[in-house]
């Protein structure tokens, strides 16, 4: 059994924290069902499914830290995990930044499971691979794509006497189509809780479409364009820009957000007035766990708002040493949009290209968070507000920083996820300007 209610979970933490002789104890409990199916080719190449539980035990005597984990339940074994991770423990130097445990709190709720994810059974995935075929080999392309779906617990505790049990339901689908002489390529993605909201014949008409509308692409110069970034565009980008929102790496001048002289840059205006982002673990789109990590309480947090930066994420020793509130780290995401979509923003614009995906994204300077990475699976030159003609694909040279600041419109968010990203997103489209494109790429 991989699922354990909220009693037997903590019937198995407490019993965890009591087997403990070190000064404190914490405990993590987690397990999950997940559901997978895998196609290339239009054929169907894995199925499965992959049940699994884990125990985590930390432990500390003084400043003294030691882990351990264990997927057997029996009594015995949870007294051998405690003692290994107090072995470990004793080994171990003095952390100089070691901190606590965190008292008992308090988490409200949030939404983030689903009975109909739950209860997916595999002939539902076989579908979701019938309805990518299908329609793929009509219009002779080719589908590979992957669907997977999780149902999962967490549960923490504590020798200080915290304790928080949650279910969580999660669905990733992606779908790379390709024309059959391969010179085509189109691509969907979608990551949702509630699996109602999916259907993979609406899905699947995207990127069909854009496999055959992107064949003979043509080559365009590089340089600055405006572009329509898709939310699975320039979702990426923003991700990375939040690894600079920690408040060690700001104040320690290691990020963008540092100010010369020392010190960071919170309650400065650093990003187009129309650009407001929050976290909110309670969001009924995006919700995730109401605690991070290290078991502190997740909140609404504003962390840019009409342009300034409100928020910095300080770690538990760092809050201590600068006498600032620790709060929970992050789960999700969220950037306020407006009502328009994708192909509104395109009848909009006068000249420019539409971005389907970004990839491959790497870090090029952390102190100005320019980055580097590809256009794929569909790029696309608009003239007069349609989609004239596929273009070649493009490496960028681009920093979400700028390119925040060069916003001409925002549409209306959608849920994104992303395997890289820590964070479960609500992205809008964007129209950006003066977005820049270095060289091109010959790949599809």
């Amino acid at each position: 059994m991989s699922i354990y209610t909220e009693q037997d979970a903590k019937a198995i933490l407490e019993k965890v924290v009591k087997l403990s002789k070190a000064d404190e104890c914490t405990a993590t409990l987690d397990g999950r069902v997940d559901g997978n199916i895998r196609y290339a080719l239009n054929q169907v190449s894995t199925s499965g499914i992959v049940s699994d539980a884990e125990l985590g035990v930390q432990v500390a005597f003084g400043k003294r830290v030691g882990t351990a984990t264990i997927n057997e339940f029996d009594d015995a074994s949870l007294e051998k995990v405690v003692r290994r991770a107090e072995e470990l423990a004793k080994l171990a130097p003095e952390n100089p930044e070691f901190v606590p445990a965190i008292g008992k709190q308090t988490y409200a709720p949030s939404k983030t499971w689903f009975e109909k994810t739950a209860t997916i059974k595999p002939e539902y995935r076989a579908q979701v691979a019938a309805d990518s075929i299908g329609p793929s080999k009509a219009a002779k392309c080719v589908a590979a794509g992957f669907f997977a779906d999780s149902d999962r617990f967490s549960a923490i505790a504590n020798s200080n006497g915290n304790f928080a049990y949650q279910k969580s339901t999660n669905l990733d689908f992606t779908c790379t189509v390709r024309t059959d002489d391969g010179t085509g390529s189109g691509w969907v993605a979608r990551n949702l809780a509630d699996v109602g909201q999916f259907n993979a014949q609406d899905e699947i008409k995207v990127a069909v479409d854009k496999a055959t509308k992107s064949k003979d692409a043509k080559a365009l110069e590089p340089g600055k364009y405006t572009v329509i970034l898709e939310p699975a565009a320039s979702s990426g980008l923003i991700s990375f820009m939040m690894f600079g929102f920690d408040a060690r790496q700001a104040d320690e001048g290691r990020s963008f957000l540092s100010k010369k002289g020392g010190g960071n840059k919170v309650g400065e205006k650093l990003y187009d007035e129309r650009v407001t982002l929050y976290a909110d673990p309670a969001d009924p789109v995006a919700g995730v766990l109401p605690w991070d990590d290290e078991g502190l309480p997740r909140e609404r947090t504003p962390i840019i708002t009409k342009g300034k930066v409100e928020y910095l994420q300080y770690s538990r020793y760092w809050a201590k040493l600068k006498e600032k509130k620790a709060i929970g780290q992050p789960g999700n995401l969220i950037m306020v949009g407006g009502d328009k979509s994708t192909m509104d923003l395109v009848k909009s614009t006068k000249k420019g290209i539409l971005v389907t995906r970004t990839w491959y994204i790497r870090m090029v300077d952390p102190q100005t968070v320019l980055l580097t990475g590809l256009t794929r699976d569909g790029t696309f030159y608009i003239e007069n507000g349609e989609i004239k003609y596929p273009i070649k694909n493009f490496r960028f040279n681009e920093s979400p920083v700028i390119m925040l600041n060069n916003i001409e419109e925002i549409g209306k968010p959608v849920r994104v996820g992303d395997d890289e990203s820590p964070f479960v997103m609500m992205i809008p489209p964007l129209k950006i300007r003066d977005f820049t494109f270095t060289s091109l790429s010959d790949a599809v």
